[in-house]
């Protein structure tokens, strides 16, 4: 094995490739405030974004929490709606002619211009909210189900019919294992979705989140608040896709040899 290929393949560069990316990122912003000289009312260094938040962190990590909160019901609530529609999709041809059009029409809208609607129908709670990040998410994870469930080799689907398999077998003995791939695919795209679904909620109404504290900086003209905001949100961001990115390791185990 060449030094190259070891690098790559080795755990430790999934680790220290991201974080050198990561502070080389810092350092390219920490330089452009320097070297433009960039007032900090207009784009904070990273250490008055650390220092805003060193000022008070409860309250940023409370306000996380609420967003952290919305994300994960909303997400986890698109899939328990959103796997049983794609497998629906696939097990009914008519149904599929008959949802997809309106699947591609409800994603078709910009969500931007449903939130404020979510709020007049379900008031400032955490309800728009989460409804905001079952809309964002929902797509996908149906997309994505139903593709993999139609992507099941013709030729093992007639092993197992041949060795007396039941329907009931075939999907979860075959097609729901070999679908799992592309149906973590479309999680990983969901979450990075979700945090964004769960701010435009914040945006439009509420008094509590990530989102919320990013639009009252801006009222305020308190941008190291604003940019410490949304670091919190990016490293939220970054936390639930490796999560997933872990879960779908310890699951599928054979999904990353054959690749």
């Amino acid at each position: 094995m060449t030094s190259r290929s070891w690098w790559t393949d080795s755990r430790g560069s999934a680790i220290l490739l991201p974080a050198g990316g990561l502070i080389a990122a810092i350092g390219l912003w920490w330089l452009a405030t320097v070297v433009f000289s960039i007032p900090a009312y207009l784009v904070p260094s990273p250490a008055d974004v650390a220092a805003r938040f060193a000022e008070d962190p409860a309250m940023l990590l409370e306000n996380t929490w609420v967003s952290l909160l919305e994300t994960m019901e909303g997400f986890l609530l698109a899939i328990v709606i959103g796997v049983p529609i794609a497998l629906l999709i696939v097990r009914s041809a008519i149904l599929e002619r008959l949802v997809y059009p309106l699947l591609l029409m409800v994603n078709a809208i910009p969500k931007i211009a449903v939130a404020p609607l979510l709020v007049v129908w379900m008031g400032f709670g955490q309800g728009p909210k989460v409804l905001m990040v079952l809309l964002m998410c929902f797509f996908p994870i149906v997309i994505s189900t139903a593709q993999g469930m139609k992507s099941t080799p013709a030729e093992l689907v007639e092993l197992l019919r041949s060795l007396n398999a039941s329907r009931t077998q075939e999907f979860f003995k075959l097609r729901l294992w070999h679908a799992m791939p592309q149906i973590f695919t479309g999680l990983k795209v969901a979450i990075s979705l979700a945090v964004i679904g769960s701010v435009i909620g914040e945006f439009v109404g509420a008094t509590q989140g990530l989102g919320y504290l990013i639009q009252q900086s801006g009222a305020s003209a308190d941008t190291a608040l604003a940019f410490a905001a949304i670091t919190l949100l990016s490293i939220m961001s970054i936390v639930l896709f490796y999560g997933l990115v872990l879960l779908e390791h310890l699951l599928l185990p054979w999904a990353q040899e054959s690749r």
